[in-house]
């Protein structure tokens, strides 16, 4: 990565094995692709209800080259997200997906679906 890693805890104290978790699901990501310019990461703790525990929302924002790449996390109704390392992963794996959407694109590696003349 060009710029550093950037992580931001809100409404949740600080965490090294968050953090920790974080930096090894990057860096995977960067093994995957290497022209990463940026990645910010955010774990936000929403809601405390009395009955049911923090519902996290992670986002992160990856520049690449001619593409910005951005997944939020954000579901209420998941009670697996009640766990800040499930809400990671889910959102890494739509990073990860992105990325390879991206990566494939870049390589020519899309199809294009031409529009045959008796569709019309």
């Amino acid at each position: 990565m060009q710029v550093p890693l950037e992580i931001t805890f809100r409404g949740i104290p600080h965490s090294d094995a968050v953090e920790t978790r974080i930096r090894e699901k990057a860096a995977k990501l960067e093994q995957f692709c290497d022209h990463i310019i940026s990645c910010r990461v955010a774990v936000e703790a929403e809601h405390h209800h009395q009955h049911q525990g923090n519902l996290y929302k992670v986002r992160i924002d990856l520049s690449v080259p001619q593409k910005q790449i951005v997944v939020s996390r954000d579901h209420h109704d998941k009670q697996a997200h009640e766990d800040v390392y499930v809400a990671l992963r889910d959102a890494f794996d739509a990073a990860k997906r992105q990325l390879e959407e991206h990566v494939r694109m870049q390589r020519g590696e899309i199809k294009n679906h031409k529009i045959s003349s008796t569709a019309l």
